[in-house]
């Protein structure tokens, strides 16, 4: 046996029996078996701690030691149950101890038929069964382990004389072939037992307890197997002898030897596992060909493990051209071929494979993977494993054969096997060609499913990045798990092409690349070229770009420029030439990523995209041609997008993809057009800040070595780009901002981004711009009031808080930087309606969307224009707490106006008010031109209702400041344009009705303010006065009701700013004013005749004394004698009701006050009165009299001279000597006037007598 092993093969054997022999005294005396009953303590092994890999049994076997070393050494051994000795019972007992094995396994199989109606007995049957099962598998354990020790080679025969167990132990071999061969005649074959001890394979591992029919099954397996051990043994124990069987060698007169039968059983049990896997097969979809097993537990693995490497052993030792795959491959093929002979000779006659071909890449799929396990059941993945190339060759052929009619779905799962199977082995080039050959002719195939549904469409990729991605995942190294339904065929051919070139990459196999580069592009003439529909050159650029990525990148894309250049114009379409520009733009992405530069290619896409750009310009009104035009358009921007967007360093020349076709073509873009462009821009100048500010930041202090040229040129073509985007865009956006169409919000986004790349980069800034291109793009953008106010705030909304921004800023003198962004922030909220319909016409949803992003820009910009310090440091003097309005830009603006207000009312110096006036002005700047377009337009009610308010807010916040003459000329303007226009003093056309509401609502803001201003102005005093007294005449009566029962005297606008609880100067002197007016204008009766509506202005009087609960000069000198004349004259009850309670509520009033002023003015009026109307009206002067002496006695009783005195010179004008009726009027008077009156009545009646 020492000649048997070569001087090569000794080292690693003897190495793995030094390993094994030391393990003997852990093993376990039990004999290995096949158990799916995985346990906790497999060390990581992918079978169970019993099997033949974990326990060593196979490689015991390989390397030809004993099978179990620490069994069998006693003198006896008990098999059956009964006692044999070691060393002889196999020779002396041969037949009848393989008769106890059928009895035992036919005792099993009759427990199997009792427990399939009995499940009481669960526990007793599986220990049972565990025991029948363990006593057959340790006798053939017994068998392997005498024939490796006891069994000893023939001996030459000597005279013929040999001792009687010399004559039986030298039959032995022949009678263990017979014997052997008649078990497995006994138990069959696997694929026809019956289903129910074939369905023990679905019981689950975790179970406890194993039905008889688990248990016989596994038994099966363990005897399929230990049967090729045992013959294998044999053979290793006699080497060079054939053991012939002789009781099936003599019925058949063949012979039938060891060999034969390990063959013919290797055969048989290969041929079960086929049919297992077949029966497998057809519930297994396509689509998960790769995930679902061929073996239906791990005990059928194991089996395939086995057989694969004691095969491949026999075939490295002594049997060559018999490996595991030739045998595999001789029943593949008749499964194939299904022959009627080769079906009955491989027992395939009962087997239904519906698909033998779709059957064989996936079994051989999965056998390949097995070949990764060694001896012990260990996976190692980097194994190199057995390939099985010429049969992979000949399941291509038929794959792609048209005669054999694979569809789509079947191809798929043949050439994702394959390309499972490029994981495992090294294969040549043929294999790949042939699929060449297949595909080249196909290109113009979608390669769909029809039942997959979108899934299974074929993708044009809409964007180069997409494109470049779909390769690259061709050529990763980990495939998507979901491949069959995200790929095509020709995806996965591609896959395999860049699998097996990386391996030649890798290897240096540099003839094989250029063989095969040759084979592919030898396909692509010109008639080819012009035959490709946009699938055929989609599939195209797939192929160019997998090998662009894989090999030599500059070769592929001249070869993939040159093919193309063939193809006339004339005969492209627009979708076409899109695909073909996506595709270079592809490549573009593919140098980026490998750092080359990309001047060459970026120059030919450039100059094609200028042509393009100026036939869209010249066809801007072809709508038609136009949308053909702006698919070409819209490719190139979304690829010069991706190359900016994965560019890690501008310094590749992609300046030259940004030409002047964006100048020619941004004229003629609308809508969504210019929102892709200023998107695209917007992307790129983010990129080039980005790049721009790592590079700037250069190498370390010091390095001045080779790479530190790298940030010196970056900047060149960061400077270029810039340069390039200043010169192609910049002319279109500036055009635009005095546009008085809705702007699209990336307008200003692109503004904003360029006014940062001007601080960035200031001098690739345009002439017009320089020398401070950073203030000139605010003052165009930002500060110019004719710009549109939502394009204005979203522009400074980027910028507010710009650090960088507002510190060049800090060195520019005579820029308020923080008040010129307040004036905008102003402008913005009080323009916030302009762009809204006048009239009552109900908003569309689209201007509610707007004004709701609108509202929601505002607010933003407000909360930023909050953290200015400026606006902080009012807020702070002023004491107010900013945090609760932000959220409200209106409210806050008013706030702010507030703030500014209080602040100026703090300040104690002449210096501090001056600078402090200057900046508010600063703030406001030319306000009337944000508000005029509401008041030409006559609305729409919202504006005007906000314009009014918050000026209102403005004249009394800020009625300290516009007192001052810095501020009069904006007071007086703020008057003439929302007070006191032109159409107020035109009756004929008045004033619109959205207009007075505003007014009605913001009316008492303006008078109280203007009141302050009239007593604190020393320059302008009276005129102010006079406007004040103006806006007064006029609006009372607008918002005067037609009598007092229509809807309130109440609502009136003026009521509020006198009826203030504060009795300041401002208010005395606003009543006064309104007292004044009111009774020049209200009061004067026309002769006799009342005025208009007296009675409304009667109740206005009263409700103001109601409100203000007190009495003042004015209303005693201006309104009391009006309503004493109106007593007088006017009949009218609800004249005389108001007059009255008008007239209570003064004397009441001034009895209250008990002196002073008031009072003297009260008896003054009245005493003029008495002296006016006495003579004439002595009857309703009396009357009126008696009512006052209710109210005041004393103030009547000072009256009596003043009435004797009329009465008498009322007689004396008469000339009728002494007036009987007056005097007793008058008595009647003086009756209700106490002492004094009755002293006066004496005099009287003294006189008469």
């Amino acid at each position: 046996m020492d000649n048997d092993f070569t001087p090569a093969l000794t080292s690693p054997y003897l190495t793995e029996s030094l390993e094994l022999a030391m393990e003997v005294e852990m093993e376990n005396s039990r004999p290995p078996c096949f158990s799916c009953a995985l346990d906790s303590q497999n060390g990581g092994r992918h079978f169970s701690g019993e099997s033949y890999l974990a326990t060593g049994s196979l490689k015991r076997l390989l390397l030809r030691l004993d099978p179990s070393p620490t069994d069998y050494e006693d003198d006896t051994v008990e098999i059956f149950g009964f006692q044999w000795v070691t060393e002889t019972a196999l020779v002396e007992s041969c037949r009848l101890l393989f008769g106890l094995l059928r009895q035992k396994i036919h005792k099993l199989e009759n427990l199997v038929q009792m427990s399939s109606s009995d499940f009481s007995h669960a526990a007793n049957l599986h220990s049972e069964a565990d025991n029948l099962r363990h006593q057959c598998t340790e006798f053939l354990q017994y068998v392997k382990v005498f024939i490796f020790r006891f069994l000893e080679p023939p001996k030459a025969e000597d005279d013929g004389l040999l001792h009687p167990y010399e004559e039986l132990e030298a039959q032995l071999p022949s009678m263990l072939v017979d014997e052997l061969h008649a078990l497995t005649l006994h138990i069959g074959h696997l694929h026809e037992l019956h289903c129910s001890i074939l369905g023990a394979f679905t019981i689950q591992p975790p179970a406890k307890l194993f039905p008889p029919s688990w248990h016989l099954l596994h038994l099966y397996l363990d005897i399929h197997w230990l049967v090729l051990e045992i013959l294998h043994i044999l053979g290793e124990k006699m080497p060079g002898q054939i053991v012939y069987a002789h009781q099936f060698g003599n019925q058949t007169e063949g012979s039938f030897t060891s060999t034969s039968l390990f063959d013919a059983h290797c055969v048989n049990l290969i041929c079960d596992l086929i049919s297992m896997s077949i029966n497998k097969h057809t519930k297994v979809r396509p689509s998960e060909a790769l995930t679902n097993h061929h073996y239906p537990c791990t005990c059928i693995k194991e089996l395939w493990v086995l057989l694969i490497q004691l095969l491949d052993h026999r075939n490295k030792v002594s049997h060559p051209e018999k490996t595991f795959w030739s045998l595999m491959n001789k029943l593949l093929n008749n499964l194939l071929e299904r022959s009627s002979s080769t079906e009955g000779r491989l027992g395939f006659e009962s087997l239904q494979c519906k698909d033998p071909l779709s059957f064989s890449w996936w079994i051989i799929t999965h056998l390949a993977s097995l070949y990764q396990f060694d001896r012990n059941g260990y996976l190692e993945e980097k194994k190199q494993v057995e390939s099985n190339e010429v049969m992979v060759e000949k399941l291509v052929k038929r794959s792609i054969d048209t005669q054999t009619g694979v569809l789509e779905e079947q191809l798929r799962m043949h050439l994702q096997c394959f390309l499972n199977l490029c994981s495992f082995w090294n294969l040549n080039l043929s294999t790949v060609t042939i699929l060449w050959e297949y595909y080249s002719k196909n290109l113009n195939s979608s390669f769909t499913i029809p039942w997959l549904g979108l899934k299974g469409l074929a993708n044009v990729n809409k964007t180069p990045l997409s494109m470049l991605e779909l390769v690259k995942s061709c050529c990763g190294d980990q495939q998507c798990p979901d491949l069959y339904k995200s790929s095509n065929s020709y995806l996965i051919f591609l896959c395999i092409l860049a699998k097996i070139l990386k391996k030649a990459m890798e290897t240096s196999e540099m003839h094989f690349w250029k063989q095969m580069k040759g084979r592919i592009y030898s396909k692509f003439h010109q008639k080819r070229m012009q035959e490709l529909t946009e699938v055929g050159l989609q599939n195209f650029f797939n192929l160019s770009l997998v090998l662009a990525t894989i090999a030599g990148t500059e070769d592929i894309v001249g070869r993939v420029l040159s093919l193309l250049s063939v193809l006339r114009p004339s005969s492209i379409s627009t979708s076409q030439k899109a695909l073909i520009w996506r595709g270079y733009f592809a490549f573009l992405l593919l140098y980026i990523e490998k750092n080359l530069d990309i001047h060459v290619l970026a120059e030919k896409l450039s100059n094609a995209f200028c042509e393009t750009a100026r036939e869209f310009l010249v066809n801007k009104n072809d709508y038609t041609q136009k949308q053909n035009l702006w698919i070409l358009l819209s490719t190139y921007i979304d690829g010069v997008q991706e190359v900016f967007e994965t560019s890690s360093c501008i310094h590749l020349s992609q300046e030259k993809l940004l030409n002047d076709g964006f100048s020619m073509m941004l004229p003629a873009c609308r809508g969504a057009e210019l929102n892709t462009v200023l998107n695209f821009l917007q992307v790129v100048l983010a990129r080039l800040g980005s790049v721009h500010k790592c590079a700037s930041q250069g190498p370390q202090r010091g390095n001045m070595g080779p790479n530190a040229q790298l940030p010196l040129v970056a900047k060149e073509h960061h400077l270029a780009v810039a340069s390039a985007l200043w010169r192609n865009f910049f002319p279109y956006l500036k055009s635009q901002r005095m546009s008085q169409t809705p702007h699209s919000p990336q307008l200003a986004d692109t503004a904003a981004a360029f006014t940062l790349l001007a601080l960035d980069m200031p001098s690739t800034a345009p002439p017009d711009l320089q020398p401070q291109p950073v203030l000139s793009m605010m003052q165009l953008f930002g500060w110019d009031d004719m710009v549109w106010h939502q394009l204005v705030s979203r522009y400074l909304s980027h910028l507010i808080q710009n650090s960088s921004l507002s510190e060049a800023f800090s060195g520019v003198s005579h820029t308020p930087y923080e008040a010129l962004i307040v004036r905008s922030w102003f402008r913005c909220i009080l323009q916030m309606f302009i762009d809204q319909p006048s009239g009552a016409l109900a908003r569309t949803d689209g201007e509610q969307t707007v004004g709701k992003v609108y509202m929601e820009q505002l607010t933003e910009m407000t909360r930023l224009v909050f953290k200015l310090s400026e606006v902080e440091n009012v807020f702070s003097k002023a004491h107010i707490d900013e945090s609760f309005v932000r959220q409200d830009p209106k409210n806050a603006l008013v706030q702010f106006i507030k703030a500014v207000g209080k602040t100026y009312g703090s300040l104690q110096t002449l210096p501090e008010k001056s600078a402090m006036v200057t900046k508010a002005l600063e703030y406001l700047g030319d306000v009337i031109t944000y508000v005029k377009p509401y008041l030409k337009k006559k609305g729409p009610a919202e504006g005007l209702q906000l314009i009014y308010w918050i000026m209102g807010c403005l004249v009394k916040s800020w009625a300290l400041i516009l007192a001052t003459s810095k501020a009069q000329p904006l007071l007086f303007r703020i008057i003439d344009c929302l007070l006191l226009p032109h159409a107020v003093f035109q009756q004929d056309k008045g004033l619109p009705t959205d207009m007075l509401s505003a007014i009605q609502e913001s009316l008492p803001l303006y008078l109280q303010g203007l009141s302050f201003i009239c007593c604190q102005s020393q320059t302008q005093g009276a005129y102010l006065n006079q406007q004040l007294g103006s806006i007064i005449q006029q609006y009372f009566g607008r918002f005067l009701p037609p009598s007092p029962s229509a809807s309130g005297i109440g609502q009136h606008p003026m009521l509020p700013a006198l009826c203030h609880s504060t009795n300041t100067p401002q208010t005395l002197h606003l009543r006064k004013t309104t007292a004044h007016t009111i009774n020049e204008n209200y009061l004067q009766f026309k002769g006799n005749a009342p005025p208009p509506r007296l009675a409304s202005v009667l109740a206005f009087i009263l409700e103001v004394l109601l409100r203000t609960k007190n009495i003042e000069v004015c209303d005693i000198e201006l309104l009391l004698p009006a309503v004493l004349k109106c007593l007088v004259f006017v009949n009218e009850p609800q004249v005389k009701k108001l007059s009255t309670e008008i007239l209570q509520y003064i004397v009441e009033g001034c009895q209250m006050r008990s002196g002073g002023e008031p009072a003297t003015q009260l008896t003054s009026v009245f005493r003029q009165f008495i002296q006016d109307y006495t003579t004439v009206y002595d009857h309703q002067v009396f009357s009126i009299l008696e009512t006052v002496a209710i109210l005041d006695q004393m103030l009547v009783i000072s009256l009596i001279p003043t009435i004797t005195e009329s009465l008498k010179d009322s007689e004396h004008k008469q000339g009728l000597g002494r007036n009987t009726a007056q005097r007793e009027a008058y008595k009647r008077l003086l009756s209700h006037l106490t002492a004094a009156g009755q002293n006066e009545i004496l005099k009287l009646e003294n006189e008469t007598s």
